[in-house]
């Protein structure tokens, strides 16, 4: 039976495999240092829902049917199901249902799969993993906790082999109230959200087709300039906020997205210089975010655009008598290493976790080659019984193609010792398998990053 991939599906061979685990558990340790627990929320949520919260959500969600829904009216109610398209809309359902039971304000973190019905190419895919943290409380959210989401990541992305990244932060009251300062939405409020989306497509069309855009969607050429003209502030300090006045543009909305943002970039000044950066045309897509948004890119590479994302949304989660505002940021897991994969810019030092490989003599002595591997496995070393006594060199073989740095010979010494080799060096010394221990770096494989141009690794993580 012949085999047809399927796009959009990654799955990844054991040494992608365990560059992707480090990642995970990087995030994973990080999102717990800052006290944000782990929940995991089911796959499905109902169509309705879904469609009622992301923007152009509709074209991008799996719907869930049985295969026997036409005979079965029970499975009629299946048709109604569809997989989530982010960790967001999940989680404001999970508040909802459990606000009893939750403490507020309440944050989480959240790595899962997610699905989205777009059009596979590099970097994007149907199914892929995404971590999330999210801080909700009831009724008010203080705005500090704007400023700890980027801090969060920035901490992340400093312990991962992948280069400067940059979180470029902006606040949709900026927008807002810059637009309305302007009459862009003064007759009709949905003027603004054409704006925005407008403007959030500066990347992909530039300002020439943004600008014609924006007049074609009823603005004048002056509203139209003014609003590039905001879009074009970006800065690593707090001087964005008189570059905004400098344009002569007034509304309260506009001062209160100024002060919340100046807040966000001080606080990144202070905690993880270099990490923010205040930039004007970041908007976001979804229409639920209401106040910070967050885009991040990695230096050198800002033609893959951004991987980690996110906001504060004030309405999202709302049972019509009790309001949850929330503010959350997503990294987009897949998305990232797919890149730096497909451009061979990480790697790992083995394809197995095995740090030795347990020698086999013949069929007879597997017990003893078995008993030293679970000695060493009860301290913590990883090992690998070999699958065949054959020939040593053939053995070694097996070790340096697996990537396993270490060889461990039953009785080897002229006195009956066990001992170690290590392939790459080729010492081979006696050695106890109750004490013998492997240098801390070859413990557990390493990821690192490739340098660009280069064919070898460089650093370690």
């Amino acid at each position: 039976m012949k085999i047809t991939p399927i796009s959009g599906f990654p799955e990844y061979l054991p040494a992608e495999r365990i560059v992707e685990q480090h990642f995970l558990d990087v995030i994973r340790e990080t999102f717990e240092l800052h006290g944000y627990p782990s929940i995991e929320t089911r796959a499905v949520e109902p169509v309705d829902r879904l469609l009622g919260k992301g923007g152009d959500a509709d074209k991008e969600i799996y719907g869930i049917t049985r295969l026997a829904g036409e005979e079965d009216p029970a499975a009629a109610s299946d048709v109604e199901l569809g997989l989530h398209f982010d960790l967001t809309v999940p989680f404001a359902r999970y508040v909802l249902e459990n606000a009893g039971r939750l403490t507020f304000p309440f944050r989480r973190h959240q790595v899962q799969k997610v699905w989205r019905g777009e059009r596979p190419q590099e970097g994007r895919y149907r199914e892929f993993t995404q971590a999330d943290i999210d801080v909700v409380d009831v009724g008010e959210l203080a705005p500090h906790f704007e400023a700890e989401m980027p801090l969060v990541v920035a901490e992340v992305f400093r312990k991962l082999p992948i280069g400067r990244m940059v979180i470029q932060v902006n606040n949709r009251k900026i927008p807002e109230g810059f637009y309305r300062g302007i009459g862009i939405g003064a007759h009709d409020a949905t003027e603004i959200q054409t704006t925005l989306r407008t403007i959030d497509k500066l990347d992909k069309v530039g300002p020439e087709k943004v600008a014609a855009m924006l007049v074609e969607a009823g603005c004048t050429d002056e509203q139209a300039r003014k609003c590039l003209a905001l879009a074009a502030i970006r800065t690593e300090d707090l001087s964005f906020v008189d570059q905004v006045r400098a344009l002569g543009v007034e509304h309260p909305v506009l001062d209160e997205g100024l002060e919340t943002l100046a807040a966000v970039i001080r606080t990144g000044l202070e905690n993880a210089p270099g990490a923010m950066v205040a930039d004007l045309r970041i908007a976001r897509g979804l229409d639920y975010y209401t106040g910070t948004v967050y885009e991040t890119q990695l230096v050198g590479h800002e033609s893959w655009g951004s991987f980690c994302s996110g906001g504060r949304y004030d309405s999202l989660a709302s049972d019509g008598r009790t309001t949850y505002p929330g503010v959350g940021i997503s990294i987009g897991v897949s998305r990232l290493l797919g890149l730096l994969l497909g451009q061979g810019l990480v790697g790992a030092s083995r394809s197995t976790p095995a740090c030795v490989l347990v020698a086999v003599n013949d069929e007879e002595g597997r017990a003893d080659s078995t008993r030293v591997a679970t000695a060493m496995r009860g301290r913590g070393i990883a090992c690998e019984v070999a699958p065949k006594p054959a020939k040593f060199g053939k053995q070694i073989r097996y070790a340096e193609r697996r990537g396993i740095p270490y060889v461990w010979f039953v009785g080897a010494s002229a006195g009956g010792a066990d001992q170690v080799k290590d392939i790459r060096s080729g010492e081979q010394v006696d050695a106890d398998e109750t004490r013998w221990s492997p240098p801390a770096e070859d413990l557990r494989p390493q990821v690192y990053r490739v340098a660009e141009g280069a064919s070898g690794g460089e650093g370690g993580s």
